[in-house]
């Protein structure tokens, strides 16, 4: 089945900041205002990257657990997903490890990788490393923080269901995040939210030059409620 979501419409989006697609999204009632986008908790490593859109690569991780023994396989899988997914992918990684402040997820050996098989970057809820490497590569991190060591690494799952921030992410599902943070998009109205943030930013700007011009005051505020 063809995906419904052009490269036209994606390049559309990363013309839009995160918070605006957040607000467009609110009017079609697809979800509550309350979900559908990551908290403080997932935070952007390389604002100056600019907008992240692509579709998502979810797995599941374990890193801490002392004396696991590594298999190889998921990790293979999890490649292989990239290679499959529609492009450009985003990775999203869950963390599922007894100590999810101590796991590390990626690091420049990852990143190189799955950039070359399609990935522009991560969302996960554990730690990255390789900081300076990965940026200058032009890979997108969204991540708690930093972790210097890759403890027992393993992946455990590819292509399941993942919940990072309270967001439940499946696989193929549109991620858009920038310095702001990360949302993500229904695919069924995903031209009709870049036709509503236009609408948006008209408002938005309207309403921010009349607040900077001679007319404005709290008396005219409160008339125009």
């Amino acid at each position: 089945m063809p995906n419904p979501v052009t490269d036209a419409t994606l390049d559309a989006l990363r013309q839009i900041d995160t918070p605006t697609i957040a607000n467009a999204i609110e009017p079609f009632d697809v979800r509550s205002n309350t979900e559908g986008f990551m908290g403080w908790d997932i935070g952007c490593m390389f604002p100056e990257l600019g907008v992240m859109v692509g579709f998502a690569v979810t797995a599941t991780l374990d890193t801490v657990t002392h004396g696991r023994v590594h298999d190889s396989g998921p990790r293979l899988e999890f490649f292989e997903a990239i290679e499959d997914s529609p492009k450009p992918a985003v990775i999203v990684l869950k963390d599922v490890g007894p100590r999810r402040s101590h796991g590390c997820h990626f690091g420049d050996g990852l990143a190189t990788v799955s950039k070359k098989l399609g990935a522009i970057g991560l969302v996960t809820d554990a730690g990255v490393r390789d900081v300076e490497t990965v940026r200058e590569m032009g890979f997108h991190y969204f991540a708690p923080g930093m972790v210097p060591a890759h403890g027992n690494f393993g992946f455990l799952e590819a292509q399941v269901p993942v919940e990072v921030s309270g967001v439940v992410v499946n696989p193929g599902d549109i991620i858009h995040a920038d310095a702001n943070g990360v949302v993500t998009i229904p695919a069924e109205i995903a031209s009709q939210v870049i036709e509503e943030a236009a609408r948006i930013h008209d408002r938005e700007s309207a309403q921010m030059a009349w607040v900077n011009s001679v007319e404005f005051s709290l008396d005219a505020l409160r008339r125009r409620g």
